[in-house]
């Protein structure tokens, strides 16, 4: 298949994507997501940042700026898709890299924080974010990548490359934890 049948192709997928329930509900929770949060971080987010503990007020200010730009990217990115759906953007820029949503870093992980004195609205609101940012890349992948990005990025290959990292650099001896209980 030639790179202009492949153009077709890809251009087929992405306009039945934008022209399905599945990008409206996509839409609509995105948008919704973003309101919800930035109602929160504004108001009762506030208030209780203030009566957290010091670690605690640490990782929620972080979490709060990671959390507001993964959301703020993935508001851009489906603002982007309406725009060009509609006739406002032409497809050309949005197939700029600069458009392109991918993880650049570990997602926050907000069951491993469930106890630690953050607050459980914030930390549903930061789970469900991830999981709309992941979607969301998923979706770019494979409307304007080859979805490879999707097989190499996915959590469980991120863990197994930290593993082989490890037992490369001698930093992981899985026995070790043996030879303690002994």
């Amino acid at each position: 298949m030639g790179s202009g049948e492949q153009g077709g192709a890809n251009r087929d997928a992405r306009e039945a994507f934008t022209d399905s329930k599945l990008f409206e509900r996509v839409f609509a929770e995105g948008m919704s997501l973003v309101e919800q949060t930035a109602g929160y971080l504004d108001g009762l987010g506030r208030e209780e940042a203030k009566l957290l503990s010091r670690e605690a007020g640490l990782t929620y200010a972080a979490w709060s700026m990671e959390l507001t730009t993964r959301l703020m990217q993935a508001a851009s990115w489906l603002v982007m898709q309406k725009a060009v759906r509609d006739g406002e953007m032409p497809l050309r820029d949005a197939l700029a890299p600069k458009y392109r949503m991918s993880r650049d870093g570990p997602p926050l992980d907000a069951e491993a924080q469930r106890g630690r004195g953050l607050p459980e609205e914030f930390l549903d609101l930061v789970e469900r974010s991830e999981a709309l940012f992941d979607r969301i890349c998923r979706i770019d992948d494979s409307l304007y990548g080859d979805g490879a990005a999707t097989r190499e990025d996915s959590p469980v290959n991120r863990q197994i490359e930290r593993l082989k990292r490890a037992a490369e650099t001698g930093a992981f001896d899985p026995l070790s934890v043996w030879r303690k209980a002994r």
